[in-house]
């Protein structure tokens, strides 16, 4: 491992949990709440990401083929693109997955590849949108508490930005509200949605893409929420959250460059002697001494 990385040291891969949350919750919502995406699409952009993936890490000759990743954008594209063209909903996949491998400074990609998708598709088309999410009451409370549950079970994961990020952003719908004496009821309702919470704990939480350093991942956070609100309420544009994240991505690299850090690397296989060994490689780089 390079000695400014650090692995996840949870008890698993963060992102077997996320997989299935976003899994359970695309069969609940296509058979129990008739969400508007066709299982052909599903199939379409699952199968799209997976052998994206796998093309291109044998173009740049990676050593093994990860279907984790590809999976999670797979499945946040399903639940939050929406359009009447399979052509449509497989470029997508296409340019999300892909966008990892090409867009990318200093070993990092810039976008998160779910919301890079998105924005080509809204900027490139007028046959894809993005649903909010309304998912009714139920389904909601029960997707926060496994987006919570998350942040707990694999609490080693750079759930700050997280934090930083529902943190602003509510301070700033809330502080909206009262200022212009709206009832507190319509931020509540703002934030109830399911493309929120995608975003909040499965696209701005993406380790790959934020800061590496704490300071500066809830600076991140702390943008990205202001040019959402700007951007929604100023602007009066709709998607407010994945326009913001795709603008402020590009500050990353500044960011990095300002309040250096310790980069991220997936854990692929955990035991107590990895745990010890990432411990002590964090206080190494850390303090600069050798052990």
């Amino acid at each position: 491992m390079p000695p400014n990385s650090l692995k996840s040291t949870g008890r698993c891969d963060p992102r077997l949990y996320q997989i299935t949350v976003l899994t359970v919750l695309l069969i609940y919502g296509v058979f129990r709440l008739d969400f508007d995406v066709r299982t052909v699409q599903v199939l379409v952009i699952l199968a799209v990401v997976i052998i994206t993936q796998y093309v291109c890490s044998r173009v740049v000759k990676l050593p093994r083929f990860d279907i984790r990743s590809p999976l999670i954008s797979g499945l946040s594209l399903c639940l939050l693109l929406r359009t009447n063209s399979l052509l449509i909903a497989g470029v997508a996949g296409l340019v999300a997955v892909a966008s990892k491998f090409i867009l990318r400074w200093n070993g990092k990609h810039f976008f998160n590849p779910t919301n890079f998708g998105l924005i080509v598709m809204l900027i490139l088309t007028e046959g894809a949108w993005v649903s909010p999410g309304q998912w009714g009451s139920v389904a909601f409370f029960g997707f926060l508490l496994a987006c919570i549950g998350g942040l707990v079970v694999n609490r080693a994961t750079r759930s700050d930005v997280t934090y930083a990020f529902l943190a602003s952003y509510i301070v700033l719908l809330f502080g909206r509200a009262f200022w212009l004496g709206d009832p507190v009821s319509i931020p509540v309702h703002q934030l109830q949605n399911g493309a929120f919470l995608i975003f909040a704990f499965f696209m701005i939480s993406d380790p790959k893409t934020t800061p590496d350093s704490r300071p500066g991942r809830i600076l991140f956070a702390f943008l990205v929420a202001s040019g959402a609100v700007g951007i929604q309420y100023g602007l009066y544009r709709t998607n407010a959250l994945l326009w913001s994240l795709a603008v402020f991505a590009f500050l990353v690299p500044v960011i990095d460059y300002l309040t250096p850090g310790i980069r991220y690397q997936w854990q692929q296989r955990f035991s107590l002697n990895e745990f010890l060994i990432s411990n002590t490689d964090v206080r190494t780089a850390a303090t600069g001494r050798s052990t």
